[in-house]
């Protein structure tokens, strides 16, 4: 067998090449879209006094609400001594795991395509390159669904403990007489949002190539061939 690198760009006008360029883009998309995010909550404190106040919270990925500082330690708020306070809520096991992945899936795609324009004259002559390739496709698939629904889970929690009604259930201050709490200005959450469609589109577009990768084993080739055999039927015997 030779195993000798043999560039061939031809895959590429193929679905199982094309779809892995897909796949490649739309990981970039989708780890890329929350793992640098940086964002800003400011609230504003109304008193009985007519003092106003104003308090922020700078949360980025990997989102541990729960190490966020809402309110500095023994801070004074409304002519009240105000505890050190936190945000409420960890994200971090899900967008983690999403972002894992992401990256998992990104390094995947780039030794598939290697092995497509470089070596697909040994990935076609044996069985376990196409069966290998079927079944991570297949898994990948899998991961995709379970970490694109675990992280759109954690992003609520996120949007929950930064919206007005969680800054309100957070802060004690908020719930005493004379004091009203609201939420001025809202961390952004466009690009988290399109990292959770990203990572619904990876699911479709790793199950959609599935099939053409179970097309390149032996599985499809056997299934094929039992196929025609019984559709021929029995040959007729000479008269």
């Amino acid at each position: 067998m030779m195993t000798a690198l043999r560039l061939n760009l031809s895959p590429l006008r193929e679905p199982l090449g094309f779809i892995k360029v897909l796949e490649w883009l739309a990981a970039i998309f989708a780890f890329g879209s929350c793992g640098a995010y940086v964002g800003r909550t400011v609230v504003s404190v109304l008193c009985s006094e007519g003092k106003n106040e104003t308090l922020s919270a700078t949360f980025s990925y990997p989102f541990r609400l729960s190490q966020v500082p809402l309110v500095s330690e023994n801070t004074t708020l409304c002519n009240r001594t105000v505890a050190e306070t936190h945000l409420v809520g960890d994200s971090a096991s899900s967008v983690q795991f999403f972002v894992a992945i992401g990256v998992l899936a990104f390094l995947y795609c780039m030794a598939a395509l290697l092995i497509y324009l470089g070596y697909m004259h040994v990935y076609r002559d044996s069985d376990f390159g196409p069966i290998l390739d079927f079944l991570m496709t297949v898994v990948f698939a899998f991961f995709w669904l379970v970490c694109s629904s675990a992280w759109a889970r954690g992003l609520q929690t996120v949007k929950d403990a930064t919206s007005t009604a969680g800054i309100r259930a957070t802060l004690a201050l908020c719930r005493e007489p004379g004091v009203a709490c609201e939420v001025t200005e809202f961390a952004p959450t466009r690009s988290l949002n399109v990292s959770v469609v990203f990572g619904y589109l990876n699911m479709m577009i790793w199950a959609g190539n599935a099939w053409f990768a179970y097309k390149e084993t032996r599985w499809h080739a056997q299934r094929n061939s039992a196929q025609h055999g019984a559709g021929r039927g029995p040959v007729p015997a000479p008269i």
